[in-house]
């Protein structure tokens, strides 16, 4: 399982913004290997942090050559005031099982 986290800054959105935003939505969730989402941000509201989990590395390959994620990224700058990209690999996940979450549990008892 491998994870890409985006972290970012907002700036202005536009509809461009948004329609190009709904189009990379869909691309993810239709790209076989494709787990799921979740996001965050800061307490203060100034970064976010979307994190997307992938299968394979693979998976993960094919939504980052989606034509419409390749076009976002050159118009980025209209729309965030700066990002940073982690891509993990995850080896392991646990927790005391009452907090569903898309990584396994992997709680060693």
């Amino acid at each position: 399982m491998y994870s890409a986290a985006f972290i970012f800054e907002p700036g202005e959105y536009d509809a461009e913004f948004h329609r190009l935003n709904d189009l990379i939505d869909k691309a993810a969730k239709a790209t076989v290997g494709f787990l799921g989402t979740e996001s965050w941000q800061s307490a203060d509201g100034k970064v976010h942090n979307a994190t997307y989990y992938w299968a394979t590395l693979e998976a993960l390959d094919e939504f980052s050559r989606n034509t419409h994620h390749l076009e976002a990224k050159k118009q980025y700058r209209n729309w965030y005031k700066g990002y940073h990209i982690v891509i993990s690999e995850v080896l392991r996940s646990y927790g005391d099982g009452r907090l569903p979450h898309l990584t396994p549990n992997n709680r060693r008892t």
